[in-house]
């Protein structure tokens, strides 16, 4: 084949937005972009060691709805209701929206409405998941940010953790996402903690004859129940995905699967599905190739339905678009 036909079909096969974005998009606009976001989470992290699971969840949801566009950062007003006022993301993290608003600040005082909000986003929690001990992974640049964000549009674009493995699978493939891949970002759930709510029938109502998953270890069930206990009147009330290393990026998330120790339902689910078990006993085995597989699936998650050019903005602030803007 002519060489520059091989480069054409290259080309082709790239999608031309994510064929935009570059590794050193910032080099010479704002040369501190990266230092600049790395200070900013490592003292937020530091302060907050919550933050870097908080900001991976937050970064996921942003992703699967609209695509990485920043726009699970706008608030509210009183003409629309953002996407982060929808129910599923009632519960995101303060800490992950405050520390992307303070990189924010620190850039646009060093170089003002150049750097996005979503680029801020992928950046910080790539750097986030190295500090708790998490594989490094490339993270191209050059996104803009959204000029939409709605709460109608989050529901049927982020899947619930009480759905089928069956519909689970086939919410990834739809965006894009293998079997393999799905697995590898569930290990997300190594760090961080879900609410009781997203729990509890797990606990308390798993049938009509046996409150509890009798598949969930014993001591780990009671300990959840009493956790628990007032979650309908304390809607804060949570638990660790990981209860073993709770804040600590690894492997660990896939042994506890193995032993009645999953949370959520569609955590367990993992290790009952001939199709997703072979992925569960591999990264339990071997957290390097966790690792492998958890980077390639970042990498390719960011690069969800990105916007270049005249699609978005560079945003001012990231919880408003500039058009609104007083």
């Amino acid at each position: 084949m002519a060489l520059p036909v091989l480069l054409l079909l290259l080309f082709i096969t790239i999608p031309f937005s994510e064929s935009k974005l570059s590794m050193e998009y910032y080099k010479k606009t704002c040369p501190d972009f990266e230092s600049i976001v790395r200070d900013t989470v490592t003292l937020k992290q530091m302060a907050n060691p919550t933050t870097a699971a908080g900001t991976l969840r937050l970064f996921f949801h942003d992703c699967m709805v609209e695509g990485c566009d920043a726009s699970i950062l706008i608030s509210s007003n009183h003409i629309n209701i953002a996407e982060r006022d929808a129910d599923i993301n009632q519960s995101l993290s303060g800490d992950a929206l405050e520390v992307v608003a303070l990189a924010k600040t620190a850039l646009e005082l060093t170089c003002p409405g150049i750097v996005s909000c979503s680029d801020i986003l992928a950046i910080a929690t790539r750097n986030l998941v190295i500090m708790v001990g998490g594989p490094f992974y490339n993270v191209r640049l050059g996104r803009k940010d959204g000029k939409v964000s709605q709460a109608s549009r989050v529901e049927a674009n982020l899947i619930r953790s009480n759905r089928t493995m069956e519909d689970i699978i086939n919410y990834f493939a739809v965006k894009g996402f293998t079997i393999e891949e799905m697995v590898a970002l569930s290990g997300g759930h190594t760090i961080g903690f879900s609410h009781c709510k997203e729990f509890a029938d797990r606990i308390f109502n798993y049938n009509r004859t046996t409150p509890t998953d009798p598949e969930m270890y014993p001591n780990f069930a009671e300990g959840l129940k009493k956790t628990c206990t007032n979650y309908q009147t304390n809607t804060a009330m949570s638990a660790f995905n990981d209860v073993i290393t709770p804040g600590k990026f690894d492997n660990m998330y896939y042994l506890n699967l193995k032993r009645g120790l999953g949370l959520l339902s569609s955590d367990h689910a993992l290790v009952k599905d001939p199709r997703t078990r072979p992925f569960v006993d591999l990264y339990a085995a071997d957290q390097a190739a966790f690792f492998k597989a958890f980077a390639h699936a970042m990498e390719k998650l960011a690069h969800q339905g990105v916007k270049t050019g005249r699609k978005g903005e560079v945003r001012h602030r990231c919880d408003a678009f500039n058009f609104i803007q007083s």
